[in-house]
């Protein structure tokens, strides 16, 4: 997540830089052919790129409100863990009747339940983005938390060593560890530290969690459907390669030399549908360790001041700044 008011020009043009190149040399190859070669049939009316641009910007239009959407569910998603951890962090401490340490259990069990999704969430899947050249060299911007250390080390400052090995001998380890969860507050409930009605507001809590993390893997593992994701880079390209042989004509009536005006104008027009093509394909999977995430490690640091201030603790964490205006 860009914590910015905009990111700089310099960035964009940096990330775009590949596709500027490509551009420049569409633009430059038929200029030349139009006016060294006198090559003057290659030109073509002006209609026809109009179309096809029009359709292309309805459809990278729709992509982008789409994955938009996908990215503000992803957000809503973060936002109720954030209210449901919170709600079980003051019922753990004020339901159950029972040793600060069963307590301490409850609640660093959950901040591992936090982790481990973290962690399920940011592995790669084949439709992601993140690997892609432009999006590899804009990582030295900052760093993706999930990748640099490993989850059964981060597992070990909230679990004890029978739980910790239990959890990562698991396929799923977030399910699991709200399962333990369960198992835990049954136990306290027939030993009569917990009252009925509070043992099954808890359970509910767990429910809302399970809720929580199934939605979060729905996006995770169900793409934007591929066949728009692929007609809306066909259309912007083929729009891309027609582009400057439509407007070689138009130039061209202007008289003298300005038919090589092509070159720089198609190339803007160019870039600001590639770049609209480019912006959506970084949205629309918020947790694939891009620039534009969901900030889960963040809210998850958020989340873990929260439950241990409500131990009582002094030693907290400090909350994750962002890197270069970035926060993950």
């Amino acid at each position: 997540m860009h914590t910015g008011s905009h990111y700089k020009i310099k960035e964009f043009l940096q990330w775009t830089r590949r596709d500027i190149y490509v551009l420049l040399l569409l633009a430059t190859i038929p200029t030349i052919l139009f006016q060294v070669a006198d090559l003057k049939w290659i030109a073509i009316p002006w209609v026809p790129v109009a179309l096809v641009g029009t359709a292309a910007a309805f459809i990278v239009g729709f992509k982008n409100t789409q994955t938009y959407n996908r990215l503000w569910e992803a957000r809503q998603i973060w936002g109720a863990i954030v209210n449901t951890s919170r709600t079980w962090g003051i019922m753990s401490k004020d339901f159950v009747d029972a040793d600060k340490s069963e307590i301490q259990i409850l609640m660093y069990r959950h901040c591992a339940w936090l982790t481990a999704l973290r962690y399920q969430l940011r592995k790669p899947q084949s439709w992601e983005n993140s690997f892609k050249p432009y999006n590899v060299e804009y990582r030295n911007y900052f760093k993706v938390p999930e990748w640099e250390g490993t989850l059964e080390e981060e597992l070990k400052k909230y679990l004890s060593e029978e739980e910790h090995q239990y959890v990562l001998g698991k396929k799923n380890k977030a399910t699991q560890l709200i399962s333990l969860q369960s198992a835990h507050i049954k136990a306290l409930r027939k030993n009569q530290q917990i009252n009925t009605y509070e043992y099954v507001e808890m359970e509910r809590r767990l429910a809302d969690l399970y809720d929580h993390q199934g939605k979060c893997e729905r996006i995770k593992n169900f793409p934007y459907p591929r066949q728009f994701a692929s007609i809306n880079m066909f259309f912007i390209w083929l729009f891309v390669l027609m582009l400057p042989f439509g407007m070689l004509n138009e130039f061209q009536k202007l008289g003298g030399n300005l038919v090589w005006l092509t070159i720089p104008f198609s190339v803007i027009v160019a870039w600001v549908f590639t770049s609209m093509e480019k912006v959506g394909e970084a949205t629309e999977n918020p947790f694939e360790g891009g620039a534009n995430d969901i900030p889960m490690a963040a809210l998850s640091r958020t989340i873990e001041i929260d439950l241990r201030d409500m131990l009582d603790e002094s030693n907290l964490p400090e909350p994750i700044a962002p890197s270069n205006n970035i926060l993950l």
